[in-house]
């Protein structure tokens, strides 16, 4: 690869990632603000049981660009609501202001500070504070920016300000025990442009990506093949894997820490892998042909994921450590799809949804949801360690046990295992939109693989 190449495959790889998030980022507010408002706009938090036995009930913890130099939307139309009615029928009162007054007021007075509000209604942690009753109702003051009092429920609306703050909730006429329920919302109509801003941004940037990627993994003067007819049987993506003869009984233990370096690389890399296939699937719609350049960083992800799969809990079938490349290089796991001369428009709006459900069935038994294993903390009432996984994992790790007290790899349990991750690879394939031949419902056991066809995937 040039260096031009390798430029372009590092920024492709940046901007995808970025995009990815500009995508999701954006796609989230977007289905945020169309689903999670009421019908005035206002996005509210549960409706939280408040209960003191003081006069007050005090969030003191709202500061809004306070220091200077901070950054506070000025211009930005933003509205805070306050909605509370007494469980009691007593006359509620709410009110905002500055932090140093409410502190002020309610010097010596037995009140409760606000310091948790969680996802439930009763997820609140108050924090109380000793003292006396109040001098002066709350309602003779003139400290407050924004206050309603009355019966039944009280809405109070601001909208905010600079500096710190502080909303107190109290009986009109400061009487103790206090008991509300309480919910609390905000209008931010910035949101929906902000949504728009990000999908676009993340749009543009896909876009370059895919073309840098696709610029990165072009081989030069490359002529692409014509399919030829598949014989009977014979799937177009090929799994192969050599069982190692001289595999260390012990350290197959350790090799979830030694891979740790190859799971963070190919976390950016699927992360990638995704974005393309997106773009993969519109040029299909439209061209009924799969981009050569992201199908050959496709499968490069895939060939490297399977690598690490089989050195790994996938297999442990070789401690030849997994190189960090797409490329297909000489190692004891090989994975390679053949290029198609064209795919089915129709069969790339259905593929993975709908025809591929009967194998997410079977693959997903196999490779996770069959067993958990987790380590509880009895004393703080917590799972400190969780794992768990499917048939390949369970099989491998067996077969890694039989290695470690009798120094040799049953070949039976490695050709299993070799099977039920073909079919997995095969079934990735499919649903990455890389072929359009169904993949078979059947084990090809083995380390070669005879059901298949050697690719031409570069």
């Amino acid at each position: 690869m040039t260096a031009g190449k390798v430029i372009a495959a590092v920024f492709g790889s940046i901007f995808a990632l970025v995009a990815l998030g500009l995508l999701i980022g954006g796609g989230a507010l977007m289905w945020a603000h169309v689903n999670l408002r009421d019908a005035d706009g206002f996005f509210d938090s549960p409706s939280y049981r408040l209960d003191d036995e003081g006069y007050a009930i005090v969030a003191d913890e709202i500061d809004l660009a306070s220091h200077p130099g901070d950054w506070w939307p000025a211009d930005v139309d933003v509205t805070a609501r306050v909605a509370a009615r007494s469980r009691d029928d007593r006359t509620v009162f709410i009110g905002i202001a500055s932090r140093a007054d409410v502190e002020a007021y309610l010097d010596g007075v037995a009140h409760s500070l606000v310091r948790q509000l969680g996802d439930r209604w009763d997820d609140v942690r108050l924090v109380p504070r000793a003292g006396d009753a109040p001098d002066v109702a709350p309602g003779d003051l003139d400290i407050w920016v924004a206050s309603v009092e009355g019966n039944g429920e009280q809405t109070l609306t601001w909208d905010p300000q600079r500096g710190e703050w502080s909303a107190v909730i109290m009986n009109a006429g400061a009487e103790p025990a206090v008991s509300v329920s309480v919910v609390a919302g905000a209008r931010i109509p910035i949101l929906y442009p902000i949504s728009i801003g990000l999908l676009a941004a993340g749009f543009v940037l896909a876009v370059l990506a895919s073309l840098l990627l696709v610029l990165a993994t072009r081989r030069a003067g490359a002529v692409e093949p014509t399919a030829e007819p598949l014989s009977p049987g014979v799937y177009p993506a090929t799994v192969s894997g050599r069982l190692d003869e001289d595999l260390s009984p012990v350290l197959w233990l350790i090799k979830w820490f030694l891979v740790i370096p190859h799971y963070i690389v190919l976390a950016f890399l699927w992360a990638v892998f995704c974005v393309l296939t997106v773009f993969a699937w519109f040029a299909i719609l439209f061209t009924g042909r799969y981009p050569r350049g992201i199908f050959d960083f496709n499968v490069g992800v895939m060939r490297w994921t399977w690598r690490v799969v089989f050195y790994a809990y996938g297999a442990l079938a070789t401690d030849r450590y997994p190189p960090f490349t797409l490329q297909d290089v000489d190692y004891p796991a090989r994975f390679d799809v053949a290029y198609p001369e064209r795919l089915s428009r129709g069969l790339a709006l259905v593929k993975w949804w709908l025809l591929a459900i009967p194998h997410y069935m079977i693959v997903g038994v196999f490779a996770s949801g069959l067993w958990t294993w987790s380590i509880t903390d009895s004393v703080a009432n917590s799972t400190a360690v969780e794992c768990g996984g499917g048939l390949i994992t369970l099989v491998a790790i067996v077969a890694g046990i039989v290695l470690l007290f009798r120094g040799q790899y049953p070949r039976g349990l490695f050709d299993f295992v070799m099977g039920l991750n073909r079919w997995s690879l095969r079934v990735a394939a499919y649903v990455a939109l890389m072929r359009d031949e169904y993949p078979p419902f059947r084990l090809d056991m083995g380390g070669e693989d005879a059901g298949s066809v050697v690719g031409d995937s570069g």
